[in-house]
This record gives C-alpha cells, sequence and structure tokens, in this order.
C-alpha cells in the first residue's frame, strides 16, 4: 500500500504601505524575492491594485507610469517589471490583479447564475474571489509574496485588506506573514526623525484587523536604537523586527541593504523555513560596477512624450543601467520632449549625445520631432535604437528622405497619405481598445549578416509585443531597394519585426519591446550593443573621459544613475 505524503502549505508573504504612495513597495517585493530565491526557495509575486480598470493598457502613462507585458500577454502594473528583473520568476496574467478584474468576474458569476440568486456583497463573494486568486498563483510553490497597491487607509484597497486579514486564518499563522512599509521622515528643522506617521499608519491597519509581522521604515538614514525602540513599543512589534530602508545609490543596493540587516533571516525564522542563504556575491558585483564605472560618462538622450513622468520608460531606463554595468561605463541618460524638437532646433538639443533611443508610445502628439531625430541619427552617425513607433516612425523618416514618398505616414496619425504603417486586416475589424493589440510573447528570425544577427548572436528570437500597426508589407520592396534592411520576420504572420540600415556605427529597430526582458544579470544584446556604439562614438571623437574625472565632477553615480525617477522619487532610491 503507498503512503501519501502531505501536501506542503505555501508560505504566503503580503506586502502593505501606508502614510503615503510611492514609498517603494514594489522594490521591497522584488528585493525581498531575490533574497529568499538565493536561499533556493521556488517563489512567486503578485500585485494587487485597488483601481477599477480592468487592467493598465488604456491608462494613461503620466497617472500610472508604464506598462509592462508579460510573455503571455497581461497589460500589467510596472511593479512586474521589478519583479522579473530582480529574480529569475516569468510571471504571468494571474500575477497582476485589479479591483476591476476582481468585480468584472463576481458580476459575471452572478450574471451566469453561480450564486443561485444569493445576495452579492463584498464579504463573502469579492473576497473570497481575491483569495482564490492568491491560492492559485500560489500553487506548487514555497512562498508567495504579494504586493497589496495603495496606501493603508484607501477606500479603494479596503476589500483586499480584508481577504488577507481573512487568509491568515485560512492558511495558518504559520504560513501567513505581513510587511507594512512605512514612512519615518527627518525633519531639518528639528533635527530629529519622526516616527508618528508610522505609528498612524499601523494603527490605521490594526484597525482593519491585521497585526504587522515586520515593519521596513522608509528614510534618508539608519534609524538608531531608541527610535526603533520607539517605534516597536507604539506598533506592538519587537525592535529587531523594525527595519530600516533607507535611501541607496542605486536601487540594486535594496537587496544587499536588507540582506545586511538580516530580513531573509528573520522571514524565514517567522515562517519556519530552513534554506541558508548563498550570500550576495553577484549583487555586490553589479553595485561595484555601478559605483566604479571604467569608461563615461556617456550620454543617451530618450526621445520620447512622456518625460514630464519618466516612471513612463521605466523599463527602457533599466535596461540602459543593465547594458551601461554589460559595458563597465557610467551613465547619463537624458529625457527629451519630443514636442519641441525641430529641424530647427534638432542639433542644438541632440548635438552632444553620445547615442539616441526612441522608446514605444502612441498617437500622433511628437511625432514630427520623434522623425526629426530620428533623421538626425541617420544622418549624423550617431547610435539609434527605435523600439515599436521608434521602428515605424524610422522606416517613415527613411521612405521621405531617402525614397521620396513625400506623403508617407502611419494610418494611426493620420486619415490620408501614403500609409507606410498600417493595421493588419484582422485589426481594422476590432471595435475594443483594451487588450486588442498584438500582445506578448512572438518569435521573430533574423536574417543571416545583418546587424541584428551580430547583436544577438543567433537566428531566431522571442519577444514581446505591445503594438497595433505593422510596416505595410506593399512598399517592402520599394524601401529595400532603397537601402533599408529588414532584418527580421515573424514567418507565421508575414511581418516585419526588425529594420536596420548599412553604413552605419549603429541603426537598429525593432517593432517589439526587447525592455521587458533584459535583467542586471542578463542585459538584452540590443541595448547593450548600443551602450557600445556609443561609448565607442564618444572614444572615436575624444569625448569619453576616464570614471574617475566624472566621480569627481558629480560627487557620486548617483548623480549619475538617479535621473530616471519621478518627482517625488528618484529611481536611484528605494
Amino acid at each position: 500500500m503507498k503512503l501519501r505524503t502531505k501536501k506542503k502549505s505555501p508560505k504566503y508573504i503580503f506586502v502593505t504601505g501606508g502614510v503615503l504612495s510611492s514609498l517603494g513597495k514594489g522594490l521591497t517585493a522584488a528585493s525581498l524575492g531575490a533574497l529568499l530565491e538565493n536561499r533556493g526557495l521556488n517563489i512567486t509575486l503578485m500585485k494587487m491594485d485597488p483601481y477599477l480598470n480592468v487592467d493598465p493598457g488604456t491608462m494613461n502613462p503620466f497617472q500610472h507610469g508604464e506598462v509592462f507585458v508579460t510573455e503571455d500577454g497581461a497589460e500589467t502594473d510596472l511593479d512586474l517589471g521589478h519583479y522579473e528583473r530582480f529574480t529569475n520568476v516569468s510571471l504571468k496574467r494571474e500575477n497582476s490583479v485589479s479591483a476591476g478584474q476582481v468585480y468584472e468576474t463576481v458580476i459575471a458569476k452572478e450574471r451566469n447564475g453561480e450564486y443561485l440568486g444569493g445576495t452579492v456583497q463584498v464579504i463573502p463573494h469579492i473576497t473570497d474571489e481575491i483569495k482564490q486568486r492568491v491560492r492559485k498563483v500560489a500553487e506548487g510553490k514555497d512562498v508567495a509574496i504579494i504586493e497589496i497597491g495603495g496606501t493603508v487607509g484607501d477606500i479603494e484597497s479596503l476589500p483586499f485588506l480584508e481577504a488577507i486579514r481573512q487568509f491568515r486564518f485560512d492558511a495558518g499563522e504559520e504560513n501567513v506573514l505581513f510587511i507594512h512599509l512605512t514612512l519615518v521622515p527627518f525633519l531639518g528643522l528639528s533635527g530629529e526623525l519622526k516616527t508618528k506617521p508610522t505609528q498612524h499608519s499601523v494603527q490605521k491597519l490594526r484597525e482593519i484587523g491585521i497585526q504587522p509581522d515586520l515593519l521596513l521604515c522608509r528614510t534618508d538614514r539608519f534609524i538608531p536604537k531608541d527610535i526603533r525602540a520607539k517605534i516597536a513599543l507604539f506598533c506592538n512589534i519587537n525592535a529587531d523586527l523594525v527595519i530600516t530602508a533607507k535611501d541607496v545609490a542605486n536601487i540594486y543596493e535594496v537587496p544587499m541593504m536588507l540582506y545586511e540587516q538580516g530580513l531573509d533571516e528573520k522571514i524565514c525564522k517567522k515562517l519556519g523555513l530552513s534554506q541558508r542563504s548563498r550570500g550576495l556575491q553577484k549583487w555586490a558585483k553589479v553595485v561595484e560596477t555601478l559605483s566604479k564605472p571604467k569608461a563615461g560618462p556617456i550620454q543617451i538622450g530618450i526621445v520620447g512624450k512622456y518625460v514630464d513622468l519618466k516612471e513612463s520608460y521605466k523599463s527602457v531606463s533599466e535596461a540602459l543601467v543593465h547594458a551601461a554595468i554589460a559595458n563597465q561605463c557610467s551613465l547619463d541618460i537624458q529625457y527629451i520632449d519630443s514636442e519641441k524638437i525641430t529641424a530647427s532646433n534638432v542639433e542644438s538639443l541632440l548635438g552632444g549625445l553620445s547615442g539616441i533611443l526612441v522608446p514605444g508610445g502612441f498617437g500622433n502628439r511628437g511625432v514630427e520631432g520623434k522623425i526629426c531625430a530620428i533623421r538626425y541619427a541617420r544622418e549624423n552617425q550617431v547610435p539609434y535604437l527605435g523600439i515599436c513607433i521608434g521602428l515605424q516612425l524610422a522606416v517613415i523618416e527613411f521612405a521621405r528622405h531617402k525614397c521620396g514618398i513625400a506623403k508617407a505616414t502611419s494610418r494611426e496619425f493620420s486619415n490620408t497619405g501614403e500609409f507606410i504603417i498600417d493595421l493588419m486586416e484582422d485589426q481594422r475589424r476590432v471595435a475594443r481598445v483594451g487588450g486588442s493589440m498584438r500582445l506578448g510573447l512572438y518569435e521573430c528570425k533574423l536574417t543571416p549578416g545583418s546587424l541584428a544577427e551580430k547583436v544577438y548572436g543567433k537566428r531566431v528570437i522571442q519577444e514581446r509585443h505591445r503594438h497595433r500597426y505593422e510596416v505595410n508589407n506593399h512598399y517592402r520592396k520599394v524601401l529595400e531597394d532603397s537601402g533599408i534592411v529588414f532584418s527580421g520576420h515573424n514567418a507565421e504572420m508575414g511581418l516585419v519585426e526588425m529594420m536596420e540600415i548599412k553604413n552605419h556605427p549603429y541603426f537598429l529597430t525593432c517593432q517589439f519591446h526587447p525592455e521587458f526582458r533584459s535583467k542586471p544579470f542578463s542585459p538584452h544584446p540590443l541595448f547593450v550593443g548600443l551602450v557600445k556604439a556609443s561609448v565607442e562614438k564618444d572614444q572615436a571623437r575624444g569625448k569619453s573621459k576616464p570614471a574617475g574625472d566624472s566621480l569627481k565632477k558629480n560627487g557620486s553615480t548617483r548623480a549619475r544613475l538617479s535621473r530616471g525617477g519621478t518627482k517625488s522619487q528618484p529611481s536611484a532610491t528605494l
């Protein structure tokens, strides 16, 4: 008779935040995932957002930041990008949940009669749906880390907080841990750290019925022992479970900072996990490379229309940082508003750049400025990487100025002209906006001998897409006869995936979004190639300086890496 072994219960870690938004819950969850994965644990991560949108796909980037795309084509919150960059997980649609999705599912069940005519309520129907999604994500994993979006006290997040309150009883206290991230500001006038915001935040959380097991206190300095004791006393927690979440020079120091305070050790002890840490040598190497680069700085210009909120290009800016690590150089990212670029000022705005990048985007605002930037890069031998619309506009620019097709345009921008970029036939019948693009992982075959094949080092690749418009195949021959090289194709759909031009140090464009697959330990080759070509360009014109000179001038690499954040939260902090 074969004995059945009891199925091992996964452990659940819920990360909440208080006082204000943008404290760094996403980076905290990602760093925690890195630390636990480093112990050999099989982890997953999940983001729960309280907004009623079904997904962030149609939300304004100025409000929400970038939309991250998973391999299975889900449009998700940008925090999933942090999760994938910091760990080895490959997340799916189920790892991102919004209140809109939950309510949509519950209402659909009610319409289908699944509640047998019963009254449908937030408790238990909405909370049960939330808990069911958490259990599904955690299946087969050692640890599931679930970040609750928003701030404690927001009415929108109450169903999620109620669901995780119940979860401790459903899954067992030994399997659930609550981490609360809060703010301990330093007031210069009084010269002291203020604990009241943290006290009130924890008090609000306890009113809901959740007692945090660990407190992460966001601050600009390490919290002294007496202040930690005060926080512990008023928050009903042991002082050694009050952790400093201090500002750091770049985000890749966060796992090390938390590791040095024993956060993973404390979590494993409370959850009964015995795996030992393998050390953080690979993270230390990344941080050392960022702090002591051998070359640079190089200036890469990101030309876009969402530059007032740098989080709109978060994955792009991080992929450039990864490429700088691979090339051991310091990086100065310049964000340039494409609406301000004209033929008369393009030289003054772009003349000092080492490389130019046009990221993805939608709509016709700022398009002509991007085309000016692309033409400048092509004619002046400036390394250029175009992503999604950056490919489409490069094809339009070439058609106008090299092929003589003066009215070359995209159907996205105009109702008249020659549509070099157009909708696929099946897209013309699509009425819905949300989730209706070409989304997720698609195969691309590279042309032998092309720059694309050289950069990738292989013939067949897979990349993530998020777009609706394609290169019009009716114009391919005239474009190729004029010098364009379409170096990547989707054979199944007959679509262009990559374009490049010859006799240029680096002019490479792609229809997909390579930034979504870049990690600090596995930088994406297209970004590595752009940064490498930019370094070589600066060295050729005698602009590149020893790294030590740039460090003396700017004080530290923080000045070089902190430019990618929002006004409220620089990317170089937690």
